[in-house]
């Protein structure tokens, strides 16, 4: 990693063993996200350089977290989202081949490319993680099939809105936030054209200091259309369901909840 003065402040993120192509993958989402910032968007880490097996991030200086900085942050991500992406599911420009989704040590397969719509979209990527599942023993078939109903509901376009494709961070959950004395940058995307209400849920998800103010901040820049508050836990069934595959756990009966209670 050649180009980089050793008096600058810069932090060496080592992915030994991550799927081929995981580095390049996140380089390229933190750049298209950064190339929003000029345009009243999300801070995001620079990228001093990259290898197959590790990045070179600008050093972050942690500070607490503050109210100003959340209603910044709302403000920034929805400026973020409005640069917009060229389809539903695209990876950043450049990108070839499928994205990532996860921790950098065991991440899973995100489908990119070009569909006419979110749900068609997400019908795909919740039925690749429903097969994951039940070939993992998280799901019974039973269970896949009521997934693999909704999923059908959402290619039939019966959540799809009013929005267009996003520019979305794509696994925006509070460890992805980080809190300096600028305000908040964030790292770790999985970047990808999305819909702007997945960002806004994946927070929801984990938790995050000052969310209400973030989320007002969002929608006086960028209102949401009506019932986003219904689809918050369709947008969680993504993440959760990724959890189950990688961690187990209580995981897979926390999906089937939002799954039942998105058919309810």
């Amino acid at each position: 990693m050649a180009g980089v003065s050793a008096s600058e402040p810069t932090y060496a993120k080592s992915v030994p063993g991550a799927s081929q192509g995981y580095a390049e993958w996140e380089a390229a989402g933190l750049r298209w996200l950064g190339e929003a910032t000029a345009q009243g968007g999300a801070r995001v880490v620079g990228v001093r350089d990259v290898a197959p097996d590790r990045l070179l991030l600008d050093r972050l200086t942690p500070a607490p977290p503050s109210v100003a900085a959340a209603e910044e942050f709302g403000a920034g991500l929805a400026a973020t989202h409005l640069t917009g992406a060229p389809a539903w599911g695209a990876a950043p420009p450049g990108w070839e081949g499928e994205g990532w989704f996860g921790p950098a040590s065991d991440p899973l397969p995100l489908e990119v490319g070009e569909w006419s719509t979110w749900g068609e979209l997400y019908a795909v990527r919740l039925a690749s993680l429903t097969r994951l599942a039940v070939d993992g023993g998280e799901l019974t078939t039973a269970e896949a099939a009521e997934v693999d109903a909704l999923g059908e509901h959402c290619a039939a376009g019966d959540f799809d809105t009013s929005d267009t494709p996003a520019r979305i961070h794509g696994d925006l959950w509070s460890g992805n936030v980080m809190w300096t004395p600028d305000g908040v940058v964030l790292i770790d995307p999985a970047a990808h054209g999305g819909h702007r209400e997945a960002d806004l849920a994946m927070l929801d998800l984990f938790g995050a200091p000052h969310l209400d103010r973030v989320h007002a901040a969002y929608r006086d820049a960028a209102p949401l259309d009506d019932g986003w508050e219904e689809r918050v836990g369709l947008h969680q069934l993504y993440p959760v369901l990724v959890h189950a595959v990688l961690f187990g756990g209580g995981y897979a009966g926390q999906a089937m909840r939002l799954v039942r209670a998105l058919g309810s």
